[in-house]
C-alpha cells in the first residue's frame, strides 16, 4: 500500500457536501480507507449523525493514542460570494479552496493518513484510535458525546486524545490548546404592559429595565484573568423588540448574553450571577424577567506535562517553532474528551475558517501529517 497523500485525502472529503446535519459520503470516504489499512471500523451513529469509530491494534492495549475531529462543516451562505466552488477543492497556487478546507477536513485527512502509514510502516505496540463525528459545528449533542457513549458501552478507550482543530493563529506551530473557556448563553425576556407612547404613565415600559440590566451586565468585571485563561468576557449578542409602531410602548422585549468563562466560574455560578441580577432589576421596575440559560461547556484545562510536552516537541521539530499552551478561542470537542482522558488540540492556520473562501495552503496539509507521525513514533518510542 502506498503513502496517503493528505491532500488528496482531504480533496476528496471536501467534495463531500457534509454541511450539519448531513455527512455527504465523507464518512465513508473514511471508513472504507481505514478498513482497507486494517483498522476496525464501527458505526456509532445516532440521532441521524453519521460517527466513526477506527482502532488499529488490540483491544484493551496498555497504550492507546487517540485523536478527535469532525467531517462535518457550516453553510456555505451566499455561494455567489465565492470565487471558488465551495465543495470543489480546487487548488491554485498552492492553496485548496473549499468549505472544510480549514475546519476541519485537513486535519482529519492528515491525521487519518498519519495513522494508517504509520501503523503500515512501524507497527507499534499499544493502539491508535480515531473518533470522527458529523456534528460538531452545530449543537454537538450526536456527535462526540455518542462516540464516547460507545467506547463506554464496548469497552473501548484512549489513554490520551488529540484533537486535530485548527489552532494556529497566523503560522504553523505557533498554538497549541491546552483548555478551553466555558460558553453559556444567556435569554432573557422582560415583561411589562403596553400602552400609548403619549400616557406612558398607564404602561409599564420593558425597554428601560432592560437597557439597564444589559448596561449592568455588559459593565461589570467577571475576573481578571488566571494563570492559563484570559479574562472572562460577557457579550450582549441581541435585542429583540419587535415594535414597528412609534406610538406603542411594548409589551416585552427580548436580549441575549454570551459569556465565556475561565475556570474561576462554572455554569452554575455564573447562572445564579445572572438570576441575581435580573431579580435586582425585576423588583426595581417592576417588571417579569424570564431566564433560560444554556451550557454549552464547561472550562477545563489540561495541566501542562507529559501530553503537551510531547506535542510540543513534535511541532518545534517538524516548524521550528516553539508553540505557545493556550486555552483561548471557541468551543471545541475537546470539551467532552476531556471526560475520558487527558487531551490537547493541535492542527492548522486558522484564519480562514467559516468564511467565504475558505482555504488552507496545501504545504501546511503535508506538515500537519509529517507532525502527526512524529507525535505517533514519539509516543510509542
Amino acid at each position: 500500500m502506498t503513502s496517503i497523500d493528505p491532500v488528496d485525502l482531504t480533496a476528496k472529503l471536501v467534495r463531500c457536501p457534509s454541511v450539519t446535519p448531513a455527512d455527504g459520503g465523507a464518512q465513508q470516504v473514511l471508513y472504507d480507507l481505514l478498513t482497507d489499512a486494517g483498522f476496525d471500523c464501527a458505526w456509532a451513529d445516532r440521532g441521524g449523525i453519521k460517527n466513526l469509530f477506527a482502532r488499529w491494534g488490540k483491544q484493551g492495549n496498555t497504550r492507546s493514542f487517540g485523536f478527535n475531529g469532525h467531517t462535518d462543516v457550516v453553510p456555505i451562505g451566499n455561494e455567489a460570494d465565492w470565487t471558488m466552488p465551495p465543495f470543489g477543492a480546487e487548488i491554485k497556487d498552492g492553496i485548496m479552496y473549499g468549505r472544510g478546507t480549514t475546519d476541519m477536513k485537513s486535519g482529519v485527512a492528515a491525521f487519518t493518513a498519519a495513522a494508517i502509514d504509520f501503523v503500515r510502516d512501524t507497527p507499534p505496540d499499544g493502539s491508535i484510535v480515531l473518533a470522527i463525528t458529523g456534528d460538531e459545528e452545530a449543537e454537538g449533542i450526536d456527535g462526540t458525546r455518542a462516540l464516547l457513549d460507545y467506547m463506554k458501552d464496548a469497552g473501548e478507550r484512549m489513554d490520551v486524545c488529540l484533537v486535530g482543530e485548527p489552532t494556529c493563529p497566523n503560522s504553523m506551530g505557533e498554538m497549541i490548546k491546552i483548555g478551553r473557556r466555558g460558553s453559556l448563553n444567556a435569554h432573557f425576556r422582560v415583561i411589562g404592559k403596553q400602552g400609548h407612547a403619549a400616557y406612558p404613565h398607564r404602561a409599564n415600559n420593558p425597554m428601560p429595565a432592560m437597557m439597564r440590566l444589559m448596561d449592568q451586565l455588559a459593565s461589570h468585571t467577571l475576573d481578571e484573568g488566571t494563570d492559563h485563561f484570559d479574562p472572562s468576557t460577557l457579550a450582549i449578542v441581541t435585542v429583540d423588540t419587535g415594535n414597528p409602531a412609534t406610538n406603542v410602548i411594548p409589551a416585552e422585549t427580548r436580549a441575549t448574553v454570551n459569556i465565556r468563562f475561565n475556570d474561576m466560574h462554572s455554569g452554575d455560578s455564573l447562572t445564579t450571577w445572572l438570576e441575581e441580577q435580573a431579580a435586582a432589576i425585576r423588583d426595581s421596575f417592576g417588571v417579569q424577567i424570564e431566564l433560560k440559560v444554556k451550557i454549552s461547556g464547561e472550562s477545563f484545562i489540561t495541566p501542562p506535562g507529559d501530553l503537551s510536552d510531547l506535542v510540543s516537541k513534535a511541532v518545534q521539530a517538524e516548524t521550528g517553532v516553539t508553540p505557545e499552551l493556550s486555552t483561548s478561542g471557541g468551543t471545541s470537542d475537546a470539551r467532552f474528551m476531556k471526560h475520558h482522558c487527558p487531551v490537547v488540540e493541535f492542527g492548522l492556520v486558522g484564519q480562514s475558517m467559516h468564511e467565504v473562501d475558505e482555504n488552507v495552503e496545501v504545504a501546511q496539509i503535508h506538515q500537519l501529517k509529517s507532525i502527526y507521525t512524529r507525535i505517533l513514533k514519539d509516543y510509542f518510542a
